[in-house]
């Protein structure tokens, strides 16, 4: 069949509010084939890029295919990884609606984390040693058995909160007793994976994937304490940059070999093809990498640093990965120049904060040349 990628005057509908999808927004607005951009729900920032769908959820997947019917969407590129999870990818092809993202069965890589770490270890990407399992007492005893520092993992989803990095034995008996028998993160604790504790510096990077391969995207790193100096509580990501100095080329080339594409060829093999973004997060040692986590979709923020630097039609090559077209794809193309995000916050975030508190001098800030201004969770107020 043709490819939508010779078309134009798509109309294009992307899934989720946060900045990420307003950079996905601003990159997709640039591209000669689009026609029409939804947004759903959106938010205040991507209001000045693409229609915003604010009345349905990103996650309420009947209501996303019928709107994508009733509006014929052409193409659809899905944000967060709960609607993922919840297979809208599966739902809009059933429809015969191309969407960018993995189907329900590929987003376990993200979903089940005991999935990940045996499709790592069956492939033989390098990670961490670890058990998973429902018993805690199993738990347990491989904790006695291992020692600390050790991490414990709820392996369903718990929005980024449901892994302890324990610094004694107490600690991580203590973990498995709070997940398992407490119940802290409902079912997603019902099975937990503990797994070796590494050491070295962190690194993301993502790979864009058709089903049959896997084409790099660009490094970056982000710091996530809430603090100047990397101090203070955890957060989603303060900032961002890329490219990250960590990843040399000589590293690029490993993730790639050893990480990226073994793991595509894996799922593939495991009839699950994994189309959409694999976003592995990595700890680097000496020159050696493991894996510590695969997550099916863009980072937050790095996707911001990483859409301002290319320089490639964004939306035709999303659908190229969406379509198994890879090899027809040109490499992509990179501005050389570093991006640089830096997250503004509520005060008192990651905690709790006061919401609602008005953001000013945001023309201001986007008339500076190479300076764009992404929205997460904002809206406009009653006096504009």
């Amino acid at each position: 069949p043709m490819s939508l990628s010779l078309k134009s005057n798509l109309n294009v509908a992307v899934l989720g509010s946060g900045g990420r999808e307003h950079a996905l927004c601003w990159k997709l607005k640039q591209s000669p084939l689009l026609g029409k951009l939804y947004c759903i729900p959106g938010n205040a920032g991507i209001a000045q890029v693409a229609e915003c769908v604010s009345s349905i959820a990103a996650s309420d997947v009947p209501k996303v295919v019928d709107f994508c019917t009733a509006n014929k969407i052409d193409f659809v590129v899905v944000g967060p990884e709960d609607p993922l999870t919840k297979g809208v990818v599966d739902a809009l092809e059933k429809v015969g609606i191309l969407a960018f993202g993995p189907t329900a069965a590929g987003a376990q890589l993200e979903g089940s984390k005991a999935f990940m770490k045996d499709i790592l270890h069956k492939y033989n990407v390098p990670t961490a040693t670890y058990i998973r399992t429902k018993s805690a007492d199993e738990a347990k005893e491989y904790i006695r058995k291992t020692g600390a520092p050790i991490v414990v993992k709820a392996s369903g989803l718990c929005a980024g909160k449901g892994v302890s990095v324990c610094q004694t034995v107490e600690e991580a008996l203590a973990a498995i007793d709070d997940m398992m028998v407490k119940k802290v993160f409902a079912d997603s604790g019902d099975e937990v994976v503990v797994e070796e504790f590494l050491d070295g510096e962190e690194a993301s990077y993502f790979a864009l994937c058709d089903g049959k391969t896997a084409i790099p995207v660009a490094g970056a790193q982000d710091h996530k304490c809430v603090g100047d100096g990397d101090t203070g509580p955890n957060t989603g990501g303060m900032g961002a940059y890329s490219p990250a100095p960590v990843l040399t080329p000589e590293i690029e080339e490993m993730i790639m070999k050893q990480v990226m594409i073994p793991t595509v060829e894996g799922m593939a093999k495991e009839g699950c093809p994994f189309k959409g973004v694999l976003f592995a997060g990595l700890m680097i040692k000496n020159g050696k990498i493991k894996t510590l986590e695969h997550n099916v979709r863009f980072g937050d923020p790095e996707c911001q640093a990483v859409m301002l630097r290319l320089k490639s039609d964004l939306l035709k090559v999303l659908i190229m990965a969406a379509e198994g077209r890879f090899s027809e794809l040109p490499p992509l193309e990179w501005d050389p120049r570093t991006s640089l995000v830096v997250v503004m916050a509520a005060e008192g975030y990651p905690g709790t904060y006061a919401k609602d508190t008005p953001i000013r001098g945001l023309d201001a800030a986007a008339a500076q040349p190479d300076a764009v201004v992404f929205h997460a969770g904002t809206r406009r107020g009653d006096d504009g």
